[in-house]
């Protein structure tokens, strides 16, 4: 039997989508206004699902004990209120989307003992939510892959 437990948590944020291989003028087209050289912030609200069996002696698949301080330690102690295009070491030569970020996240707690990381979701705004499954999800076909307009032709309206 496998159960699946998700545990909610919260941050604050800023960051500047913009592409160094990019003009200014294709950066303001594909991200808008989050393309603002000041940057903008966000609460991020981020879903960690963790799976596996209940173990019978404790009743739990994995103890929030446990798992809270490892997603403070990881995560949060890191990202709360930072500027993450400048303060977070791996959004230096990457353009710091939510995209990015849930696969940031995701990396950080892969090894999390005791319990299998199935997802990171991170909610960006009330309209735009992410998640991420690992790398294991990436080598299957995606059906709507074919459907959406290439990276390049979408917009980010925040």
């Amino acid at each position: 039997m496998k159960i699946t437990l998700t545990r909610r948590y919260s941050f604050s944020a800023s960051h500047r989508l913009y592409s160094a291989q990019l003009s200014d003028a294709e950066n303001q087209r594909l991200y808008g206004k989050c393309a603002n050289p000041y940057g903008h912030g966000h609460n991020y609200v981020v879903e960690v699902t963790l799976s596996g069996p209940v173990d019978p002696a404790t009743g739990m698949i994995a103890n929030l004990a446990e798992l809270d301080p490892f997603v403070q330690k990881r995560v949060l102690d890191d990202f709360d209120h930072r500027y993450i295009n400048e303060e977070i070491p791996a959004f230096a030569k990457i353009v710091p989307t939510t995209e990015n970020l849930c696969i940031e996240i995701f990396n950080r707690l892969r090894d999390f003992p005791g319990a299998h990381l199935q997802s990171v979701r991170i909610e960006e705004t009330a309209r735009n939510s992410f998640e991420y499954t690992g790398p294991a999800a990436e080598t299957q076909p995606a059906q709507s892959a074919q459907s959406q307009p290439p990276p390049a032709a979408r917009t980010r309206k925040g």
